[in-house]
């Protein structure tokens, strides 16, 4: 059963509260789907404005892990913590950006960019959108941001992947969020995009977001990356200095006993797997249009 996300809404002006607690407070947690066990009594915790890139081999938990944070999943065992609030009353959804793992933007339905990117700012419960000025100029902030402004108008379905993809980052800094969450984003995006975008995080960074990056490598993020976390199996194997593969020598962080090297393009045969999609409502980041236009 998922966690309740019907406050979710777009009040870009609602205070910022808790300004010691992390953004991120992940405890012992233990996760499984349909009895089978994939994340094993995870410790994580993110400082305010900290930028963390989450590695691991395909089956680690990496997206499993993230979904967990946003709510996707309920933990079996330990607990989460979202500015210091307990995950289950966490109740601040508009100061959370969430990039699912690659999807397609279209949905199916005939859409535009600008819709698209607007449908971040829904408030599920009324599925109301908010078009007010501050609104309008959320969308335009976010669109230029990834360079994709002039496509404002495009029917989404006519983008390439990589174009599709920066619409979804649009959508999730559309919200302006404290704490912005992205499963591999660099999926399917051009070289030259990909450094537009390490430009827009190290912006965002600079005023104070917390990130958290699903990657495979860290590329042309490395330069933005204060820690690395290497997933293994569901557990943790190292945490500490940014690594660019989690294959270099793990001793200035921690690291499991017994576990000389960290090597997270290898696939572990005791890996649980990737789950096929989430039980239950989805957080406004992950929505389809038509959904939303229900």
């Amino acid at each position: 059963m998922a966690y309740d996300t019907s406050d979710i809404a777009a009040d870009v002006s609602a205070p910022r509260m808790d300004a010691v607690a992390p953004a991120v407070a992940a405890h012992h947690v233990t996760v499984a789907l349909g009895g089978r066990p994939i994340l094993h009594g995870v410790e994580l915790a993110m400082r305010r404005g900290e930028t963390v890139a989450l590695l691991g081999a395909n089956g680690s938990g990496k997206s499993t892990l993230v979904k967990t944070i946003v709510g996707l999943y309920a933990p079996e065992g330990g607990r989460i913590e979202l500015f210091g609030t307990p995950l289950a009353r966490f109740r601040s959804w508009q100061r959370v950006g969430y990039v699912p793992q690659r999807t397609t933007a279209a949905a199916g339905v005939p859409a535009t960019v600008g819709e698209v990117v607007a449908s971040g700012l829904l408030a599920p419960r009324t599925w109301v959108l908010r078009r007010g000025r501050a609104e309008r100029g959320a969308v335009r902030e976010a669109l230029a941001t990834v360079g994709m402004l002039d496509q404002i108008g495009d029917p989404v379905a006519a983008l390439s992947g990589g174009q599709q993809q920066r619409v979804l980052i649009a959508r999730a800094l559309a919200r302006r969020p404290d704490l912005l969450i992205m499963d591999e984003p660099m999926a399917g995006v051009d070289l030259a995009s990909q450094q537009t975008f390490a430009d827009t995080l190290e912006e965002l960074s600079g005023q104070g977001t917390t990130i958290l990056l699903v990657l495979h490598e860290l590329g042309p993020l490395a330069r933005l990356i204060d820690r690395t976390v290497v997933l293994r199996a569901g557990t943790v194997q190292y945490d500490g200095a940014p690594v660019e593969h989690g294959e270099d020598d793990p001793g200035h962080g921690r690291e499991r006993p017994g576990h000389d090297h960290v090597h997270p393009h290898d696939t572990p045969s005791e890996a649980p797997g990737r789950p096929v999609c989430p039980p239950g409502p989805t957080p406004v980041e992950t929505l389809k249009l038509k959904e939303a236009r229900a």
